[in-house]
């Protein structure tokens, strides 16, 4: 038979609160199920899904349209997306990072913006411009959209692309 000596005298109490969860990545977006459906959609059969792409494709072709954007995407990405260019490959999410939960999302996209367009101006109509489309276009809320300006376009940048060799 196995005897246990048990140790009588009191151990000091700790005050140190103990966190509640396990630290982890936050997201952004929520990622409990959604709200219940207001009478007319729970009427219907089915649920309906949107990918994370999609919603990057959106936010991808609203931000090229906001004049003073030249690009999206880093040095790296618009490389790649030259080649992509050349065999009709197109990739509209180039430079468009997002994050979606059930009802919200959330957008980083990187630009690049025309000389000598109001830099944060335009960072304020791309920021819109996603917000918007999302919202209009997937029905998610928009909880932030971050734009990252990654580089400036100057004109002369284009002229040269045009110009005559100096050497031959």
């Amino acid at each position: 038979m196995a005897t246990t000596d048990t140790d009588t005298t009191a151990a000091p109490e700790t005050t140190a609160p103990k966190p509640a969860k396990p630290l982890a990545a936050t997201s952004r977006v929520d990622r409990a199920p959604a709200a219940p459906r207001p009478a007319a959609e729970a009427d219907s059969a089915g649920r309906t899904t949107i990918a994370e792409g999609v919603v990057a494709k959106i936010a991808g072709i609203a931000a090229r349209e906001v004049p003073g954007v030249h690009a999206l995407g880093g040095g790296g990405a618009r490389a790649l997306g030259a080649i992509r260019d050349a065999v009709n490959a197109k990739d509209l999410a180039q430079g468009v990072k997002v994050e979606v939960g059930e009802t919200q999302a959330a957008a980083d996209i990187t630009i690049v913006v025309d000389y000598p367009t109001p830099i944060q101006d335009v960072a304020d109509q791309v920021r819109t411009a996603v917000a918007d489309a999302i919202t209009r276009l997937v029905g998610l809320q928009v909880v932030e959209v971050n734009v990252d300006v990654d580089d400036v376009r100057l004109p002369s940048e284009d002229a040269d692309d045009d110009a005559e060799p100096r050497v031959s």
